[in-house]
């Protein structure tokens, strides 16, 4: 039964609050034109905030400020942080320095890299909003559905100039975006000023020939499409938000069980030959609510590489359709396979398609982390990854000088700068002979500084002081904790060795520190859930081991671990592997399990 025979016959105040705004949105207008315009506050109206996140932005403001604002009896220092559409990260030099100059002109003067492979701008005034959509525009990149209750940026790994397989899933990450886009013009209406069609005409009108024909094939053979305007998400959108990802074996650099849906490239003798496709995983909860818990997604078959989009269509539209549009709580899809039942959610997914899924291959990870400094691709020119802090990219006082350095690389570098999840950037397509320039424009702006494994394979969120969920500090405190951490890895002997160690300044896990060998979540100012015994390449959930602690109480629970497992390690055996067999933390075997001892 599809998503609008089922709500048809449910009153709206029996759903989530979010499923009215999405239907009387006026497919995601709302009424952003007139919030934009009003220029006696700097926010826009509450149900606004959060249409704009299907446009790509949320509203924020700068919470250090809060209380010198409320004495002085101003309203909140709002502003948006803008997040951009980049499917496989990938920007051309001419695009980065478009970016790079928006940074400047609209934002704070910083770019972020997320771990969604893409970056976010913050500190964006509402009257700065529609110029810097405008100027991304002509430099043909957007933020459509890069928030919101709609399929989100897709990821894969990294660098499609590595290899032919690497090229193809980059550009399967596309068609996949491509696909599941909304068809609503409000974007291009309110932010790039297109005029709407007269009596709310075919929203897909001014689509491009190969995206309308792609559009067409979403419908199916012979249905009807639900919603004329929006034939995919209809007028109700999705439960929630819905994330893609794809990795090449044996590196998991996208943490590919992480996501709602999954494909695992299967390549034989250098060619791609299928994917394996899971589903179900998901990283956020809440604090003190066990219905709650993140989940690693899981197995359900095998396609060709040229069923993918219509794959990651199906599920989408079982989640759609399936989804709990009561409590957001329960809402993402990783719930929906919970109260299901995978066996039955795939089953559905099989109907969507018309046809079954083959049996799931067998895959191997090895790690999630990044690739850094030079490597060769398979056509001889060359790559560096660039180590770039919780992806902050600006220039640091007496340290790098990440945004001039790598603005000077792409005016200087012909071939393009792409994004990892893991907050990096790889400088591609350098001839042999140009290696010693890139090399000098690294040293020049300090841009490969001495850093320790444990630095390299850390992450954290933005938290403080822009988003307004933090508990706790995440980005601002991580490089701290981690000299303090370093210093323990030093006494250890412990100095060349990596371990996965991630931070969010609350629990729904931008930073995915589920998954980290050592995670941090915000639960107050100073003070953190510490968890343990994740998988050094993303496959295992770690588990709550210290609650509410502070850093002297990190340090303590974690130092002798650290000092145990520098003396009592077997050879080659991972940090979060250690913590489970020695007895000091239990395996979580599944998300359901999560809050389990």
């Amino acid at each position: 039964m599809d998503i609008i025979a089922k709500l048809r016959d449910v009153p709206l105040d029996e759903l989530h609050p979010n499923e009215r705004l999405k239907v009387e949105s006026d497919y995601l207008r709302g009424t952003l034109e007139e919030g934009l315009a009003d220029r006696a506050t700097g926010a826009v109206a509450e149900d606004d905030t959060q249409l704009t996140k299907f446009h790509g932005f949320y509203q924020q403001d700068d919470r250090d400020l809060r209380d010198e604002r409320r004495h002085q009896k101003l309203e909140p220092l709002y502003s948006f942080m803008v997040r951009l559409r980049l499917p496989g990260g990938l920007v051309t030099p001419a695009q980065w320095q478009t970016l790079d100059d928006v940074a400047s002109r609209y934002a704070n003067g910083t770019l972020r890299i997320t771990t969604r492979q893409t970056f976010q701008y913050h500190g964006v005034l509402k009257e700065n909003l529609r110029p810097h959509l405008q100027t991304i525009h002509q430099a043909m990149v957007d933020t459509i559905a890069a928030c919101g209750d709609v399929n989100r940026n897709v990821i894969c790994t990294a660098n499609p100039h590595r290899s032919a397989v690497h090229r193809q899933v980059y550009e399967l990450s596309h068609r996949i975006s491509t696909r599941l886009l909304p068809s609503t013009r409000a974007y291009h209406e309110i932010f790039l000023g297109e005029e709407r069609v007269a009596g709310g005409a075919q929203e897909r009108e001014s689509k491009s020939e190969s995206e309308r024909a792609e559009s067409e094939a979403k419908v199916g053979d012979d249905r009807e499409p639900l919603d004329p305007k929006e034939p995919l998400y209809t007028r109700h959108y999705l439960p929630r938000k819905f994330k893609v990802a794809l990795a090449i074996p044996p590196e998991n650099d996208v943490d590919l069980f992480a996501h709602d849906v999954g494909f695992i490239a299967d390549v034989v003798d250098g060619e791609l030959h299928g994917f394996t496709v899971c589903i179900g995983g998901g990283m956020g909860m809440t604090h003190g609510d066990p219905s709650t818990f993140p989940r690693l997604s899981d197995p359900i078959g095998y396609c060709s590489p040229e069923a993918a989009p219509a794959v990651a269509e199906a599920i989408m539209l079982v989640q759609r359709d399936n989804g709990n549009r009561r409590d957001r709580k329960q809402a993402r899809l990783k719930y929906t396979v919970e109260e299901m039942g995978l066996d039955a959610f795939k089953l559905e997914v099989e109907r969507q398609l018309g046809e079954s899924l083959a049996p799931a291959h067998d895959y191997h990870f090895d790690n999630n982390g990044d690739r850094l400094g030079w490597i060769q691709g398979d056509d001889g020119r060359w790559h560096y990854g660039l180590f770039v802090q919780n992806g902050r990219i600006a220039d640091f006082p007496d340290g790098p000088q990440l945004r001039t350095g790598l603005r000077e690389i792409a005016e200087q570098h012909d071939g393009d700068l792409v994004l990892t999840t893991n907050q990096n950037v790889i400088i591609t397509q350098v001839e042999e002979s140009r290696r010693g320039a890139i090399d000098a424009l690294l040293d020049r702006h300090r841009l490969v500084a001495e850093t320790s494994p444990l630095r390299r394979n850390a992450m954290a969120c933005v938290a403080f002081p822009t988003c307004g969920l933090a508990m706790a500090e995440s980005e601002r405190y991580l490089p701290s904790l981690i000299d303090r951490l370093d210093a323990v890895m030093r006494k250890a002997g412990l100095a060349d060795d990596a371990i996965i160690v991630r931070m969010t300044g609350c629990p729904n896990g931008c930073a995915r520190p589920y998954l980290a060998e050592i995670g941090f979540v915000g639960k107050a100012p100073g003070h953190y859930n510490l968890y343990l015994g994740g998988g050094f390449s993303g496959q295992r959930l770690n588990k709550l081991y210290r609650e509410n602690i502070d850093e002297a109480t990190i340090l303590e629970a974690l130092t002798p671990l650290i000092q145990r497992y520098a003396t009592e390690r077997e050879d080659g055996e991972p940090f979060g592997d250690f913590v489970i067999r020695i007895g000091e933390i239990n395996a979580t075997t599944a998300g359901r399990v999560f809050h389990q001892t």
